[in-house]
């Protein structure tokens, strides 16, 4: 069924989509002499004119009394039964900040829902038009006084039948990495700016023991590194080892090409290990990283280990024991880089475990909208239930394993971009493992000011495994166990 017949069918429920065949029959006479190769679903936001492209429209609904959700954005006005499946419900109104005409709400919302990266939710609009078909050459570039909404949410208006329609890039706000799209006008470098669960699934290892012979790795490239070994600030200088510099510097041109990673001083010392390796395991011919593939190849042995899964055992004991000692009545925790909350919910619950006189509050921050907004619905898998995980979880009404309300209490997912304005308190502890090498050199420097700023003198900030910061910022470097963190001189 199409989504212009699933607009006629539900019909009864809005007079507005009545003439919606008819309107669609007209303007299909019109334009017969015109191409069509873009069609869109047209809805309104406080009195304006918005469509999304209808290749991501699943269907439309009329749905009320949403299951309210604790610990969500304010956006997330609760989860909705779409047939037998549970997603959840964003208000755009919220989301975009717009004014409404009256604060009293319907009893029926009107619901697009949505499927971005084989995820499914559904948005609340205040009117659902009808379905125009354009073409792509007549979609201009946004203008920011066209609209309330953020013009990085914008990718382009088109007129249609004489109204001037915002069209919406709905993958750059839902989806966790931006689509090259010719019409966006915001700078990649903010959407580059990806997270850790943003990595390839092959990318990340999977058990304590590749945490362990990661840290003698780690070991084995300080080695590597020159003799004057002492510490270095972030700086864009990324100077190349004597040999072979040539095909280093494509090497340090091509992560950050096709794997968004910036060698700067964070990470240096590994990548130049890594290199040696390299040309160990490549022909001499094909050393360069020319594509995504070869990115996470060469990057594949970098991410922290348990990255972006469920937590061994033996890797939650680790940071068990490197959580420093604190008698306060409450325990803040920044998480930037949470994700879809997987690693989230297993650090609250060490924490739980570390510290269980005090109240925990984690705040987890993402700029993957869609990733922390199902976050406070995510299940366990039954391979993960049986673990050390198993005391902090319970079985809801579909049989499912969640966690306890203790441990989602603990937890705030946020939407938010490190790289902004953080008005979080002090924190006791800051776990942010891999972020910083996903960010620009300069990024880079602000997020470790922002880290130096954010964290008591007592406090204990993690990075990536293969991360340093040396002396910058004001942090030294300690070992517990086979984990390295960071405390304030």
């Amino acid at each position: 069924m199409t989504i212009e017949s699933i607009l006629v069918s539900d019909s009864s429920e809005d007079n507005t989509l009545v003439a919606v065949a008819e309107e669609s029959s007209r303007e299909d006479s019109r334009n017969e002499q015109t191409t069509i190769d873009f069609k869109m679903v047209t809805f309104s936001l406080s009195g304006k004119d918005y469509a999304i492209d209808i290749m991501n429209v699943k269907e439309i609904a009329k749905a009320g009394n949403f299951t309210y959700v604790p610990n969500v954005l304010p956006f997330v006005v609760g989860v909705y039964n779409l047939r037998g499946e549970i997603i959840p419900i964003l208000d755009m109104r919220l989301f975009f900040n717009i004014r409404t005409a009256c604060d009293e709400k319907p009893d029926l919302e009107n619901l697009l829902i949505l499927t971005i990266e084989e995820q499914t939710f559904g948005i609340i609009v205040d009117k659902i038009d009808k379905v125009v078909g354009v073409q792509k050459s007549s979609i201009q570039p946004p203008h920011p006084l066209f609209s309330d909404v953020n013009i990085k949410y914008i990718s382009g208006v088109v007129e249609s039948n004489k109204r001037l329609y915002i069209l919406l890039d709905i993958e750059r706000i839902f989806s966790k990495a931006s689509p090259d799209n010719t019409l966006h006008t915001i700078d990649k470098a903010v959407a580059n700016a990806a997270m850790p669960a943003k990595r390839n699934a092959n990318a990340v290892p999977a058990d304590a023991a590749t945490a362990v012979k990661k840290t003698a790795g780690k070991e084995g490239y300080k080695q590597v590194a020159s003799e004057d070994s002492a510490p270095a600030p972030v700086s864009e200088k990324q100077p190349a080892p004597a040999e072979d510099d040539t095909n280093y510097s494509f090497i340090v041109d091509g992560l950050r090409t096709y794997g968004k990673f910036t060698v700067s001083s964070v990470n240096e010392s590994w990548v130049k290990y890594r290199f040696s390796e390299w040309k160990k395991e490549r022909n001499a011919d094909k050393l360069q990283i020319v594509n995504q593939a070869d990115a996470d190849a060469f990057l594949k042995p970098f991410w922290s280990a348990n990255s972006g899964s469920w937590w061994s055992k033996e890797y939650a004991d680790a940071i068990y024991a490197a959580l420093p000692e604190n008698s306060a009545k409450q325990v803040i925790v920044w998480n930037p880089g949470c994700g879809g909350g997987a690693e989230t919910y297993c650090l609250a619950c060490v924490l739980a475990k570390r510290y269980p006189n005090s109240k925990v509050r984690v705040y987890a921050q993402d700029i993957d909208l869609l990733g922390v907004s199902n976050a406070p619905l995510l299940s366990v898998p039954e391979s993960a239930v049986s673990g050390w995980l198993e005391p902090y979880l319970i079985k809801n009404a579909a049989g499912k394993s969640v966690f306890s309300k203790e441990i989602k209490d603990s937890i705030m997912f946020e939407y938010h971009d490190c790289l902004h304005t953080n008005t979080l308190p002090m924190a006791d502890v800051i776990f942010a493992r891999d972020l910083l090498s996903l960010l620009e050199t300069e990024m880079q420097k602000n997020v470790i000011t922002d880290f130096s700023e954010k964290l008591k003198g007592n406090g204990t900030l993690f990075v990536g495994d293969n991360e340093e910061l040396g002396n910058v910022a004001e942090f030294c470097e300690s070992t517990a166990g086979s984990v390295t963190v960071y405390k304030k001189q």
